[in-house]
């Protein structure tokens, strides 16, 4: 059965006249994102600003905390799966937002989409707040004046405004070029890194001193957060060529190439730094880099770490556009948010949520670089986590209702895939923490009454 048959032989609920590869209302008439760019959007997204500082994190817990990366690697396999076979049947705008709409109606799409959005413009504060430290070897007055980092933040925010401002074909350019230039110091490191090998930090297996399972979790859910993003892909659909082939290869292949160098790395800095060391390090890719080639090697570590928030912080700004884009067209979002620019892009969306980084930065630039960060990324981890659990249900849900000629192995297995992540996904929601729960709650909750505004507009 082909893509365009199973999008025809499924009729979903919410729809509105949308159709495999299009969009209700206008769309951009180029495609700007080829399987590269896709792939690199995922990729960049995914490695970001907090993978250079997981090894210390990991420290305490020991060498426990591969299988730690292992196990979070496989349920973010899963996920991809999900949202790769999602993509195949409903490639529209929006991705999460889209996929649980068409599933379960408005009112769980909106939260979604609400949720989601918010995610994105206040990962985007934590982004552009860690590049701004990443400046602090190159320019030690960035870490001693907390106002002098909130504008090199807010600075970098709006370049990366104008840039995908101008074009989704320019934001793509610039995540491939980031996408490269950050991986290099990590696949450097990483292979070469397993020559320089010290066995004796391999021992013992859990230093943490917790049972096993209970270390197994903790270094599982510190991991979670690096996988972040697997879904970019799915959401500038519109934008996408050959949305049903081209979204779920650079879905796959981005998550499990990602996959691939986060562990790389990670046993090469385990294995070369040792673990008290390892445990107190602000930079550890930097120090495991001075152990392979010098003091030189830390500084170019920096530049790859500046790089590499860099790169996420452009692929996070295209995507807070594209949210309140899909919902905007669908009458759930103020109408403003679906207006394009002759480029065919989200400028108010884009701005709008600049806006609110601006103001999020700016309200909170008292605290200190290290706590501002902490601060934003609790506000952003458990809201991007409920899609996730929503559009696993929303596969589930799709499955039911899909007719045509399907295999009965094809049906279950993608069935057996959605339950697993459904049951990781609400695995890693209860590991978030009673303060994630509480804000990511009340995020949720402070939407419902513009959903209720909107509801009565289109009434």
């Amino acid at each position: 059965m082909s893509t365009a048959e199973e999008s025809a032989a499924l009729a979903l609920p919410g729809a509105r006249g949308q159709v495999a590869g299009n969009v209700s209302g206008a769309a951009p008439s180029g495609r700007a994102l080829g399987l590269g760019m896709a792939t690199a959007l995922v990729v960049g997204n995914m490695v970001g600003s907090g993978v250079y500082l997981l090894p210390a994190s990991l420290a305490p817990y020991g060498p426990i905390s591969l299988l730690g990366w292992l196990f979070t690697a496989a349920g973010a396999t899963l996920l991809a799966l999900v949202f790769a076979r999602l993509a195949r049947v409903l490639p529209r705008v929006g991705g999460p937002y889209a996929y649980t709409r068409a599933a379960f109606g408005e009112f769980p799409g909106f939260l979604v989409a609400w949720g989601y959005w918010i995610s994105i413009w206040v990962g985007n504060a934590a982004i552009a707040v860690a590049f701004a430290g990443y400046l602090a070897p190159f320019w030690p007055e960035v870490a001693e004046s907390r106002a002098l980092t909130a504008t090199v933040a807010l600075c970098a925010v709006w370049l990366l405004t104008a840039v995908n401002a101008a074009g989704v074909r320019p934001a793509g350019f610039v995540q491939v070029v980031t996408t490269l230039l950050k991986l290099a110091p990590l696949m450097a490191i990483g292979a070469l890194g397993l020559l320089a090998l010290d066995p004796e930090n391999f021992t013992p297996l859990n230093r943490s001193g917790r049972p096993p399972l209970a270390a197994l979790g903790a270094t599982a859910a510190l991991t979670l957060w690096a996988f972040s993003g697997l879904e970019s892909a799915t959401v500038p659909a519109g934008d996408v060529r050959d949305p049903e082939r081209t979204i779920p290869r650079a879905t796959i292949a981005g998550t499990i190439g990602a996959a691939a160098v986060y562990v790389l790395a990670f046993v090469a800095v385990l294995g070369m730094v040792p673990a008290q060391n390892l445990a107190a390090s602000s930079a550890p890719f930097a120090d495991a880099a001075r152990t392979l080639w010098g003091s030189w090697a830390g500084r170019a570590v920096a530049v790859g770490a500046m790089i590499s928030a860099f790169g996420a912080l452009n692929g996070w700004i295209l995507l807070q556009g594209q949210v309140p884009l899909a919902a905007a067209r669908d009458g759930l979002f103020p109408k403003s948010f679906a207006s394009c620019s002759r480029r065919g892009t989200p400028v108010f969306g884009l701005v709008v949520s600049s806006l609110f980084i601006t103001c999020l930065v700016a309200a909170n630039f008292a605290k200190a670089l290290v706590e501002l960060y902490t601060f934003v990324i609790l506000l952003s981890t458990l809201s991007a986590l409920i899609p996730y659990l929503f559009c696993s249900m929303a596969q589930l849900w799709i499955e039911t209702k899909r007719s045509g000629p399907m295999t009965a192995a094809s049906r279950r297995g993608a069935t057996v895939i959605a339950v697993l992540a459904f049951f990781y996904s609400l695995w890693a929601i209860s590991g978030a923490g009673r303060d994630a729960l509480f804000w990511g709650l009340l995020l949720l909750l402070a939407g419902t009454p513009v959903y209720a505004v909107m509801k009565r507009r289109v009434r």
